[in-house]
């Protein structure tokens, strides 16, 4: 498997008829990267390790719907796509990403609410048991297709957003955020931009919620302290670790999420986000390749957290050992948290910036 091309496993995956033999493919194809990853990350390494896993999922539902088809149930009744949220939607999974999805549907007259439910709900029963067997854990938050709120038609996920968009409570605000980095990874994808197109129209339209997503937006503190300490684990089997997710990674990626909300940015990807940006004048060159190279830092060092497989799921912790914590690294990790401060910083003048003028 070692010297399997990326063109070679792309074919073993699209060749599988059953979800033990895709399970095989990624224990296999997890082995290989793993090798990778301990001596060194690269974003193209990041950009392979993402199109495996899209293409894990695609024929997962491929074989779902073969799976529907052969029980008398037919083919899906009207285009529908399937959604990844999260690192997923962002494209920036690491090798062991759990289950953060949803469903939507074309609104048909054709077929009552009842039968295009009755369908999906079975498609996606398929769905998720395929991607546990092939190790995917589902998502603790709940965010994903088995729940009814994630598996809709277009007109009640707009109906749903628009409550949330109207009703801006931290639980609702939180729903918002999730969907802004929804991307479609199987199906008819004009259901989901024109799902985002929504979102963005609405932000455009009433830019008083923004005071509601920046909240939200800056939850996350990064971990570092007033004398430029590293803020660690303190109990617990973590204790003296880092937890790179919520320390780092997650205060950066939603920084710059609600600037490319505020700016109207139809893209998940955090860096197609940063580029875009700069694009459209909104950050000069410097802060954009700052926060490329801060967002690179805390992608790599994600991908070096020690993994476990509980019950045949993949999981993470998503923390440094107190032993990867090395001199080197530490300098590394505090640069990229001391650009992850001013990301943030920045985030919040912006925001207020655009709110002082709206009140004049």
């Amino acid at each position: 498997m070692k010297h399997l091309s990326m063109e070679r496993i792309l074919e073993r995956i699209h060749l599988s008829e059953q979800f033990d033999e895709l399970r095989i493919t990624r224990d296999q194809v997890h082995e290989m990267f793993r090798e990778h990853l301990l001596f060194a990350y690269s974003p193209d390494l990041g950009r392979d390790v993402n199109e495996i896993h899209d293409s894990f999922i695609r024929r997962t539902i491929e074989i779902a719907e073969h799976m529907l088809e052969d029980q008398g149930h037919g083919k899906p009744p009207v285009p529908y796509a399937f959604m990844l949220f999260g690192s997923g939607g962002r494209s920036e999974q690491t090798l062991w990403s759990d289950q953060d999805n949803g469903l939507i549907y074309e609104d048909n007259k054709n077929h009552t609410e009842e039968e295009l439910e009755n369908y999906f709900a079975r498609l996606v029963d398929c769905i998720l048991q395929g991607l546990e067997v092939l190790g995917y854990p589902p998502c603790e938050g709940n965010v994903v297709s088995s729940n009814r709120q994630w598996r809709k038609p277009l007109s009640h996920y707009i109906e749903m957003m628009m409550g949330w968009l109207e009703e801006p409570s931290w639980e609702n605000v939180r729903y918002l955020l999730i969907m802004a980095d929804m991307r479609c990874v199987y199906g008819s994808e004009c259901l989901v931009i024109h799902l985002k197109n929504e979102l963005l129209t609405y932000v455009r339209n009433n830019p008083g919620i923004l005071k509601y997503l920046l909240s939200n937006t800056l939850h996350h503190k990064i971990s570092l302290g007033v004398f430029g300490h590293l803020i660690r684990e303190r109990y617990g089997e973590d204790a003296g670790g880092f937890d790179i997710k919520y320390g780092a990674y997650i205060p950066i990626v939603n920084g710059i999420r609600l600037l490319a909300i505020q700016s109207g940015i139809q893209s998940s990807s955090t860096l197609e986000r940063v580029s875009q940006l700069k694009d459209q004048l909104f950050i000069t060159d410097v802060y954009a390749d700052e926060w490329r190279q801060a967002f690179g830092t805390a992608l790599k060092l994600r991908n070096l957290t020690p993994f476990q497989i509980s019950e045949g799921l993949y999981t993470t912790r998503s923390k440094l050992s107190a032993d990867q914590l090395t001199r080197e690294l530490r300098q590394e990790l505090k640069h990229c948290l001391r650009v992850g401060m001013g990301l943030q910083k920045y985030v919040k003048k912006s925001i207020e910036t655009q709110l002082e003028k709206e009140k004049s």
